[in-house]
């Protein structure tokens, strides 16, 4: 996870020496990343729709042969091997994500390790300065706390140093520039991205990023909602002996409902880690599901008019 964050680190100063702030820095980094993981994000989408058609099947199976577990595990085996797909083929996506998420929160949360590289001892030297100044901060993130304190100091030196008769100007602005090594622009639209909002709850704008993450969760969920209903399922129906028609339960729709719990349990575990994290771990959820959502409907519209041109070929055929 560390050389990732390292990695990721790396570029994401690189983008911060470009443009100079850092919420900038972080939504063109989204913007690579997406780029880069499409290839993923393609097969994904394939996947999904494969698994949809996998799990009918499935359904099928399991209505036939539910009084014989035996000839349903056979059934099932030979079906994955027919359709040429795992039991596991969603893994390698959630490790993947996973490995992304946890190594971009190490990234955010110590940005002088993982994107400025400041020696270690370097660190620990202005964490204790810090300490022994006893600078006001109830930020958790130490380094976070850091770079408020390294700002802070900048600035009284800087406000020192515009005086005409100063002693030891030389000494100031020596102790200026360590200062600024450790700065970086955090201010976007307004917002401190430093910020943790469980901690500045007295600041109502620490709270509008992780609210647009929310509703943009739930906008992709809804995409993803709608796409699985396009194809209408047909319910076999059961005439029972008094003459009733009755509608068996379909076990796709009991799993699809379970799947759809889970789905929607996502953004809300997300956003509890977002209140807690700096605002620009939540920057970087926001714009992933901006262009994950931008993503999914260009791929579904592609996938879509395949799919019509393939059973237009084959109606002709």
């Amino acid at each position: 996870m560390g050389f990732i964050s390292e990695l990721f680190g790396y570029v994401l100063n690189w983008l911060y020496g470009l443009v100079g702030n850092y919420g900038l820095a972080i939504i063109i980094f989204s913007v690579l990343l997406r780029v880069i993981l499409i290839p993923i994000t393609i097969k994904q989408q394939k996947s999904m729709k494969k698994s949809a058609v996998l799990q009918e099947k499935m359904a099928e199976i399991q209505k036939k042969y539910k009084n014989n577990p035996e000839k349903l595990n056979q059934e099932t085996i030979e079906l994955y091997k027919t359709e040429k797909m795992s039991p596991f083929s969603g893994c390698l996506t959630s490790i993947i994500q996973l490995v992304i998420i946890l190594s971009v929160f190490w990234l955010v949360s110590q940005p002088l390790t993982y994107m400025k590289r400041i020696d270690p001892q370097i660190i620990e030297t202005y964490t204790n300065e810090m300490k022994e100044n006893e600078f006001n901060s109830n930020n958790s993130y130490v380094q976070i706390s850091v770079l408020d304190y390294a700002e802070t100091k900048y600035q009284e030196i800087e406000e020192q140093l515009k005086q005409e008769n100063v002693e030891n100007r030389e000494e100031l602005e020596a102790k200026r520039d360590d200062y600024n090594q450790l700065r970086l622009n955090m201010e976007f639209l307004g917002i401190d991205l430093s910020k943790v909002p469980t901690q500045s709850l007295n600041d109502w704008r620490v709270y509008i990023i992780p609210c647009l993450y929310v509703l943009t969760s739930f906008i992709s969920i809804r995409l993803t909602t709608m796409t699985q209903n396009k194809k209408k399922k047909k319910k076999e129906a059961i005439v029972m002996e008094n003459g009733e028609v009755k509608e068996e339960p379909d076990p796709m729709e009991q799993m699809q409902a379970m799947n759809k719990s889970m789905t929607y349990m996502m953004p809300i575990m997300s956003v509890m880690i977002a209140v807690i994290a700096p605002l620009g771990l939540a920057l970087y959820w926001l714009m992933s599901n901006v262009l994950m959502i931008i993503e999914r409907l260009v791929i579904n519209k592609i996938m879509e008019s395949k799919e019509e041109k393939d059973e237009e070929e084959k109606a002709n055929g």
